[in-house]
């Protein structure tokens, strides 16, 4: 389907009960109708979610948005869809909760006495600059209010739409508290745009790392998912061009594929490229311990045995090749302050 990477709803694992469309041959020039995407209100009554995995280096996360239009058939927060009652295919990306108190229950978070100040992180599971953020400014609000109150934030994103609040942006780094990392997978346009179909092209990422440096803006490049076998061999390229417009870090993430991940992309990997499908799944086995995937804590984000290894070694190669290896400097905490006039005093 155009727009998306999947065009199939595999059972929630929670419901005892699920329908499967039938099969009807439709005329050769008669095309399927687009899914459209629909949005729902989500009345969560918080707003941080909390992390306890020593694999991920933040605590509290901001997610706006539940599901996500970019639609990446790899996405590892698909299997968080079904907690609501939905597929973890088609309807996580044509499905979106949206939290529209989302700025005032931040805002109430950091008026609490019991918050001490730290970095949050925007996209935590699905990314905060998705498409319908253009028209409801939900992430723009929230960043607004940790610029308020001096809160520090972290933001990995696939879209270039976080340009629209580059000034917003260059307050909080003026002040030490931001650090943005923009998630490429690969180069190759076309491969983008049956893999993760609605974020932004790989030449436009490239643009808002060099748009975001040239702000003064801490910008750097997170390679993740690295698809062995069909992207892993991108890291060299990669990380080169994103040193070239301007990125002063870089991180990877190995494929993972937990759930019902797993049969989604491996259907997609059957329609997109049925003739490097075992090599690719050889590939990830191979660094995988023999599986698609593993929840192990130490092991899940990077893999393991020699092909984990091949791929680490290749990553930290041209890491310090092209001065990426390095670490930024913690974000601050000392600008936070309940009261407002506070913020405006220290001229934020």
């Amino acid at each position: 389907m155009k727009g998306r990477s999947t065009a199939v709803n595999p059972p929630n694992r929670f419901e005892t009960k699920s329908f499967e469309p039938i099969e009807i041959d439709l005329p050769e020039d008669e095309e399927r109708p687009p899914v459209p995407t629909r949005f729902y209100r989500d009345t969560s009554r918080t707003i941080l979610a909390r992390n306890d995995s020593p694999d991920v280096p933040f605590t509290f996360s901001v997610n706006p948005y539940r599901g996500c239009e970019h639609g990446c058939i790899y996405c590892y927060a698909r299997p968080s869809h079904e907690y609501l009652g939905f597929s973890a295919g088609l309807d996580f990306e044509s499905r979106i909760m949206v939290k529209t108190d989302a700025p005032a229950l931040l805002r109430k978070e950091f008026m609490r006495k019991g918050w001490i100040a730290q970095t949050i992180a925007f996209s935590g599971n699905t990314d905060c600059y998705q498409p319908v953020e253009r028209k409801l400014e939900l992430t723009r609000q929230c960043l607004e209010v940790c610029l308020e109150f001096g809160n520090p934030v972290g933001i990995i994103t696939k879209n270039t739409l976080l340009l629209r609040d580059l000034e917003i942006l260059r307050k909080l780094a003026a002040s030490n508290l931001v650090h943005v990392l923009l998630s490429i997978t690969t180069l190759d346009t076309q491969l983008a745009r049956t893999m993760e179909p609605r974020t932004a092209s790989p030449d436009m990422k490239l643009g808002a790392i060099e748009s975001l440096a040239g702000a003064g803006i801490p910008a750097g490049v997170m390679i993740a998912p690295v698809v062995p076998g069909l992207t892993d061999r991108e890291i060299p390229e990669i990380l080169k061009q994103s040193a070239r417009h301007g990125a002063t870090s870089a991180g990877y993430i190995l494929l993972r594929l937990p759930g019902a991940v797993e049969p989604l992309f491996l259907e997609w990997l059957e329609r997109e490229f049925p003739e490097r499908r075992k090599k690719v799944i050889g590939a990830i086995r191979n660094a995988r311990g023999g599986g698609l995937s593993d929840t192990k804590f130490g092991r899940r984000m990077k893999g393991e045995g020699p092909a984990a290894e091949v791929i680490s070694d290749l990553f930290a190669l041209h890491a310090r090749k092209y001065q990426l290896g390095g670490r930024w400097k913690p974000l601050s905490t000392e600008k936070f302050r309940r009261s407002s006039n506070s913020q405006l005093a220290l001229g934020l």
